[in-house]
Formats: structure tokens, sequence, C-alpha cells
């Protein structure tokens, strides 16, 4: 058989291939080459020798609205992107622009960088709505696909599959953590492989954590803006391609290395028993909105991909704040994030997921639809609806603030834990009814549709906001490096900067900061619930009062290994090594608050004011009372182990006085106990008392500001 001719003077022949998989898939002797776009009228395959040189085939064939080849001989390595042809008519929705190279949406890895260039733009001049579209090549300055193979050698590699009761997060960002660690070598700072050396591996496994939520690690652009003022995203919430690892975050120097990299991150954490979830943002792309760059979706099918308003094409409805939001009620859509999912879990074996903004994706028109296709899809995916699922349940639309209105399985961020339990600490006038909620796992947001405890994500600080140390020292943000005069950014934070405003050399202050980022800490780590930690927070880490770093990606972001507060750190490993030893600490199952026959007469949760009498009506509608005893006992714990035996643990009196003065409270007499133990106490740098601390019954003095928790003691 005589060979086809090629498709130009040079380059590979190109066979008919398959419409599926979509994407570029090499299977030995060449790649099969499968986009998808509703509208287009031609697709330009374009692939890149080393020195950049260019190479255009025509797909010839489409099926089902795919278009596809097979190019024998072109293996991995091979860089390509897609020209798309078609009608430009912005009013309409249409922005075909042939003259800008797409990435590929199913790209499994990514080279070079984005540069900014008037090219980008779709549009012709400074008008977005231009009738005429811009004719620069956008090649020279957008990063292409690359063909990959990775047989990455996963061995006997197994997820931990911790339950959600005994998981404890840990909010990470992959560049943030290592770049600055003086035991990482200076090669793999910033990089997956710097997150599995066994130097970061270490810091993790003592510290006690079960799970890492990495800030997104889908391959992301920097916004034009940030472009402009010599600045960049740092934080990652700008994705241009949903399959491959952020090529930034590699340590490997050839192109696809970030592939395998990545997997043996994962595979290096798992061996340590530490989960990998992804945060991940499918609400929105890097393309912005109608005044954006065109990079992949907007030129590849824009009326598809994206929502647009009704009755006029060329703007986009944002339900995000970032210009655009994918219309995941389109079905090719739908199957991309699906794809995408699956992909890094079987792929990838990653444990799960936290969903950016999620309501957007479960907006069926306007409404946020608990039924909607989104929901429907991930719900019956035999491999996605296994895994661990976190929607951050809010987005920037009317009606977006859906925090306990996500179905099982979900769990949620529950930003109503954060609010509540700063504004306690912060010294508001909310009383203890909604931080008693908090602490037992928000029953009033989860127990109606079946959910347990674990269904709330439980967190005081996050990557978004001050860090726990700023917290307590600023009062406002500090965001003039950001260059937007101070806008951005939250002004609302229930914060309280001790009396001091910044940085402050008062021992007493200090003391005071000290003792209320340990107040923050013990609260959220003996709250029923998924706990979460914000990566540095343990350490003492300060963003010198930027409370919206996202472009901060220099020492202001970075954790500082080298001022390290060693107390603290080993006061948060003391409380998370309780709690992962104290079942009782972590219930799976909503108290009940019913009275305990077997244990004459004590409660599975009961709550007490300081006189030791338990809170009566009135005591859970005074706005004045700071004071709070919780009593949990661990003899009536109503879940069991895996081989069904009934579990018992010790019970536990926790006291949070979030007065400034010292209190008086009585400790309860039998049967609630014959005897307390003073276990940890906030007043103490490493929350461990000077000597064992064991009292009767009776009066006792809580200084201010501060959390006891009190191991009960029975004669035998």
């Amino acid at each position: 058989m005589d060979a086809l001719p090629a498709d130009g003077p040079t380059g590979p022949v190109t066979w008919p291939g398959s419409p599926s998989p979509l994407g570029a898939h090499w299977d030995g002797t060449g790649t099969n080459f499968a986009l998808w776009s509703a509208g287009a009228q031609a697709v330009d395959l374009c692939l890149f020798d080393a020195d950049g040189t260019e190479h255009r085939h025509r797909l010839r064939e489409s099926t089902h609205q795919v278009w596809h080849a097979r190019l024998p001989g072109v293996g991995p390595g091979q860089r390509y992107g897609y020209r798309v042809h078609g009608p430009y008519d912005p009013s309409q929705g249409l922005r075909y622009n042939p003259a800008k190279l797409l990435l590929d949406p199913y790209a499994r890895a990514v080279d070079g960088q984005l540069t900014l260039d008037g090219s980008l733009f779709g549009y012709r001049g400074d008008s977005p709505d231009a009738r005429t579209p811009d004719d620069r090549d956008s090649a020279p300055h957008v990063p292409r696909g690359v063909v990959i193979h990775d047989d990455f050698p996963w061995g006997g590699d197994r997820p931990p599959a911790t339950s959600w009761a005994d998981t404890v997060i840990y909010e990470l960002h992959v560049k943030g953590a290592t770049m600055r660690h003086p035991d990482v070598p200076p090669a793999l700072r910033g990089t997956y492989a710097g997150l599995a050396h066994p130097a970061f591996v270490e810091h993790l496994s003592t510290l006690g954590v079960s799970a890492v939520e990495l800030l997104p690690v889908h391959h992301f652009v920097s916004e034009p803006h940030l472009l402009k003022r010599g600045l960049t995203n740092y934080w990652g919430y700008n994705t241009l391609g949903y399959f491959a690892p952020h090529a930034a975050y590699s340590s490997a120097g050839s192109a696809g290395g970030q592939v395998t990299e990545f997997k043996a991150m994962v595979k290096a954490l798992h061996a340590a028993g530490i989960e990998v979830i992804l945060d991940v943002v499918y609400n929105h792309t890097a393309e912005g909105d109608h005044s954006g760059p065109t990079l992949s979706f907007k030129g590849i099918d824009n009326r598809a991909y994206y929502r647009l308003r009704g009755g006029d094409g060329s703007r986009y409805t944002d339900y995000t704040g970032c210009g655009n939001t994918l219309d995941v009620r389109r079905p090719a859509v739908l199957a991309l994030l699906m794809d995408s999912l699956r992909y890094w879990v079987t792929e990838m074996h990653v444990d799960g997921f936290r969903f950016d903004l999620a309501s957007a994706l479960a907006r069926s028109m306007h409404d946020v639809d608990r039924l909607s296709a989104f929901f429907d899809v991930v719900h019956q995916d035999p491999v996605v609806s296994q895994v661990k699922l976190i929607a951050e349940p809010w987005d920037v639309g009317e009606g977006g603030y859906q925090v306990g209105n996500f179905p099982p399985p979900w769990t949620e961020w529950n930003g109503k834990y954060r609010d509540t339990v700063r504004d306690v600490w912060s010294g508001a006038q909310v009383g203890v009814r909604d931080l008693a909620y908090r602490l037992t796992g928000s029953s009033d947001l989860y127990r109606s549709d079946g959910r347990r405890p674990f269904a709330s994500v439980n967190f005081v600080t996050a990557h978004d906001g001050f860090t726990l140390a700023d917290l307590v020292t600023y009062q406002k943000k500090r965001n003039e490096a950001n260059g937007e005069d101070n806008r951005d950014g939250e002004s609302h934070n229930r914060n309280w900067n001790s009396g001091v405003e910044g940085p402050t050399d008062d021992p007493a202050v200090l003391a005071l900061r000290a003792r209320q980022v340990r107040n923050h800490l013990a609260t959220l780590l003996l709250s029923t619930g998924v706990p979460m930690l914000t990566a540095g927070d343990e350490l003492g880490r300060t963003q010198l009062g930027n409370n919206n770093a996202y472009c901060q990606d220099n020492e202001v972001s970075w954790i500082d290994w080298k001022d390290v507060d060693e107390d603290l750190l080993a006061f948060v490993q003391r409380l998370v090594a309780l709690r992962r030893s104290s079942p009782v600490l972590r219930q799976e199952a909503f108290f009940e608050g019913h009275e305990l026959r077997q244990t004459g007469g004590t409660r599975d949760l009961a709550w007490f004011n300081p006189g030791g009498a338990q809170l009566t009506t009135s005591d859970w509608f005074d706005t004045n009372l700071r004071t709070i005893g919780m009593y949990l006992d661990g003899r009536a714990i109503r879940h069991r182990d895996e081989f069904g035996r009934r579990i018992v643990d010790e019970s536990y009196l926790a006291w949070l006085h979030a007065g400034a003065e010292k209190v008086t409270v009585t400790l309860p007499g039998p049967p609630w106990g014959d005897g307390y133990e003073l276990a940890l106490s906030t007043e103490y740098p490493t929350g461990v008392p000077p000597r064992p601390a064991v009292v009767a019954p009776g009066k006792v003095e809580l200084p201010g500001r501060s959390v006891w928790l009190m191991r009960v003691l029975r004669r035998p």
C-alpha cells in the first residue's frame, strides 16, 4: 500500500482517526487528535517543532460535532494547538478567529508561558465589540498542549481512604509550602517534588493531618490586568487546562514531566497515610469577560462553553466575579467536567475535590438548583461519587449563598462556622446559642437531609483572608501591594487586633494575641465535624496584614520556615493528636442530648453555665453570656466500629470563656464526674499545664479569654 501524501510540504500523514476519546492520545505508533466544537466550520491541528516552526493540518473528519484525525509517527513530546474557523460576530456570541492558537481543553500537559501581547485578544483595536476580528497570530505568546505517554510505576499505591470522621485537612499552596524550606533542596522548592520531599512529609506526619487540600493545580495563567502591573495570579483560580498539572510547579525539565512528578508526589503522600484533595475551578475559565483573551474555549465554541446573557450574546453571565461562567447545563461541557474529574481519580490517584464557587455549577437557569444535572451526574458516577466531595457553597450571584443546602453525599466549607467562631473570640455580643451548633457539627444545617456531622468542614481561616496570626494583629486589611488601592479583599473580617493595630513590642499584647490564636485553634479542633487548618497557621505565619494575597507570589505568601513559633506548633500537634485519639471528639452521628439511664443520668451532650447548672432557655438567648461548658460523655457514642462493636471513650468537659476577665465556674459533681483533670489549656504556650491539675467538683477560676479541656474522672 502506498503511503498517503502529507498535508503540507513537511509533516506527517493525516488519517481519519476516531472521535473518541477527546484530546490527544498516543497508541504506540501514532496519535489520535479529537476536538469538540458544535459551531466550527473548519479546524486546523497545529504541530510545533522544537524551534517553534508550525505545521498546520486540516481536520477533514467531523463526527457528532467532534473534529478528529490520526497522525502516524506523531508521539509523546509533540507540542500542538488548534485554530478554529467560523463566523466572528460578538453580538451573537460568535468569536471564531483562526489567527488565535487555542489550547486543547483535554490536553494532558502544557508547555510554554502566556506573555502579554495584543494578539491574545480576538477583536481588533480597543473595542471588544468590534465586528472585525484581530488577524495577528497569537501563537508566539500562548502555551501549547503536549502529547504524553506516562507509564508511571504506581506499584502497590493505595489511597489511605480515611473516613470523613477521622479526617483533618491541611490547606496548602504547592509553591508557597516549600519555597523557603531550608531542608528541601533548592531545585525542588515550590514544586510537586518539594511536597514529596521527606522534610515536608515529616512535617505533615508529625502535625497529624490526614489530608492535604492543594490550591488549584490545574494549569492556569495570569490575568492581563495583573501582568500589566507586573504581578501574577499566585493562588491559581484562573484555570486554562482541566487535565494538565500546572507546569510551573514541576521541577522536571522536559515538557510533560509534570505528569510524572505529580504522580510521584501523590504516591509519596499516600505512603505517609495522607490523602490528596484538589481545589478545582470548574465554574469559570481564564478567558475572562467579553474583553478578555482568546486562549481556548472562547475560540473553540464560545456560545456552547459559556453562559451568555439573554438578548446580548456579546456579554457573559457572571456568577463568579471572574468575568464568565461555564455553562454546565450543556452536555459537552458537563462531560468535560466529569471526564476531568474521573481522569484525576483514575490516572492521577487523587482522593477528592473541593469545588470553588460550587453554587455556580448548580444553577440550572438562574437559581441554584439542588436537582441540577451537575448534582445528578456526580451522584450516579461510579468513580467520582466515591471520593471526597467538598463544596464551597456560594458564588457571587443573587441567591448564591447556599451553606447547608448541598445534597448528600456532599460536604461543605461551613462559612457560618468561621463567622461564629470569629465573632465569639473577637468579643462580639452574640451569646452562645449559635456557637453550640457549630461546636457540635451544625445539626441546624446538615441534619434534615440525612447528612452527618462530617458534612461540615469547619475552618477559621483559609487561603482567602487573614492568616490566623494576622486575624489577631490587624483590624484593617493592608492590601496596597496588590495595586488596587486597598479596595480588594474583605473589609468585614469579624476580628480583633487585641487592642493595638499591627506589630508591637508590648509583651502583654503579644501574650494576648498568642492566646487568642490558641483559642481559635482549640475551638476548631475540639469541634465535631471535619477541621481544616490553613498551612502556616500552626507556625505563626503572617502576610503582614494582606487579606487577599492572590497576586503575591513572593515572601508575603510563602511560608517562612526559619521564623517558626515552636510552642504554637507543639500546641497544634498536641491538639490534633488528642482529637485523633478520642472518638468522642470526632463523632459520626449528631448528638441527641437525651438523658442516659445507664450512666446514672448524664447526657451524651450537655451544656453548663458558669454556675454549674445546665443552660436554661434564657441562657441560650442571653447575648451577654460569654462562658459555656460543653460536656461530652464518651460512654454514649452512637456509632460503632467496623466490626459492629460499640465504641466507648473517655468523657470530657470543655470550657470556652471569651470574656476579658477571669471568671469562676462550677464543675458539676456526680453523676457527671467525680473529679476532673485539666488535659489542655490555652493559657499555656504549648497547652500543657506546668503540672497535672486534678480538681474536685466545685468552683474553679478560668482565666480571661481561654479554653480548658478537662478529662472527666470517675471512681472505679
